[in-house]
């Protein structure tokens, strides 16, 4: 396996969803001084798929890291959808603000993937891409589909991915999911490398993959890298939650309280929240979007943040950590 391709450098990057114009209509220029920023602060991996923004970030981040060296950053897409253009009227209604013209369908078969590939070295103007994530392919995207598709994968996604990662084509593949279930699901029918768990673990919600996920994915030798950390923003005060508008029960309630406590440890709940994910030796990277250069200053400092012991042992103690969660003590 090549879960190594993430070392500790990389352990902040930069995820694309608010740059497909996920939460607002983001600017070609302002994802420019936002990518800018990223990089100016030492950050290297760069995370987007074809899905946000129908095909807009992948541009995006691709217009970026055109001058950059290779050998300097590491990039990961995902495939599960094929994009083919169409009329501004045919454009299907989606999360994104703005996309471009482009409506979609997902495939999971080999062919399927093969040619997502061509179309995201083709729109990203990349050389190569270093992991690649089975993107979406879980009940919260395809409904009830969700054993078609998984065994399409089972049959096509997962098997071409392993030969491109032993050819050297790409260093790594894995699932890029919401939900524990598909991550579990290709862990016991292929060997993926490392998985993109988006939502499943954070500092607010974390005990179902601390029973289920973390060792599932130790005791294969997968790696995780975190999407959502922050629950799409929730963390950091915006009013929803794993991207949708409902709120959990007692979530506004139990993140008010870490704040509080955060606050009389000089710190705040978004340098505990990062902590908090990157502690867990099972993930080797977490991967927050922005909407602007300020967000991406915010998690570095958070990363170099010192974080009290005392502060843990006192959210334990109050029950807002689980209490087989790891911690940095």
């Amino acid at each position: 396996m090549s879960h190594n391709i993430l070392q500790e450098k990389h352990q902040l990057g930069i995820g694309g969803v608010a740059i497909g114009t996920a939460f607002n209509d983001i600017s070609d220029e302002q994802s420019y001084e936002i990518f800018k920023t990223a990089w100016e602060a030492g950050i290297r991996y760069f995370d987007t798929s074809p899905w946000y923004g129908l095909t807009k970030s992948e541009r995006r981040f691709g217009d970026f890291l055109a001058d950059k060296k290779r050998s300097e950053f590491v990039f990961s897409t995902k495939v599960g959808r094929l994009f083919k253009e169409v009329l501004p009227s045919e454009v299907p209604p989606t999360m994104w603000k703005k996309p471009l013209n482009f409506d979609f369908k997902h495939d999971y078969t080999g062919d399927a993937v093969k040619r997502s590939i061509e179309d995201s070295l083709r729109r990203t103007g990349l050389e190569s891409i270093d992991i690649v994530y089975v993107h979406d392919l879980s009940e919260d995207q395809v409904g009830d589909r969700y054993p078609y598709f998984l065994e399409q994968a089972r049959k096509g996604a997962f098997k071409v991915l392993s030969e491109l990662r032993d050819q050297d084509v790409i260093k790594a593949w894995g699932m890029g999911v919401n939900k524990i279930e598909p991550i579990l699901d290709c862990i016991d029918s292929a060997d993926p490398d490392i998985c993109l768990s988006a939502t499943q673990y954070s500092i607010l919600e974390h005990e179902d993959a601390v029973d289920r996920l973390l060792p599932a994915v130790h005791k294969a030798g997968v790696k995780l890298v975190s999407g959502a950390g922050y629950n799409s923003g929730f963390v950091t005060g915006r009013d929803r939650y794993n991207y949708n508008d409902i709120i959990p029960k007692g979530m506004t309630e139990k993140r008010e309280r870490i704040i509080e406590i955060a606050r009389d440890y000089g710190i705040s709940i978004i340098d505990a929240a990062l902590h908090f994910v990157l502690s867990a030796k099972e993930f080797v990277s977490i991967i927050p979007g922005a909407s602007s250069p300020k967000q991406v200053i915010s998690n570095k400092e958070s990363l170099d943040t010192h974080i009290p012991k005392d502060f843990w042992y006192e959210l334990k103690s109050e029950g807002l950590i689980y209490k087989k969660a790891e911690t940095p003590y």
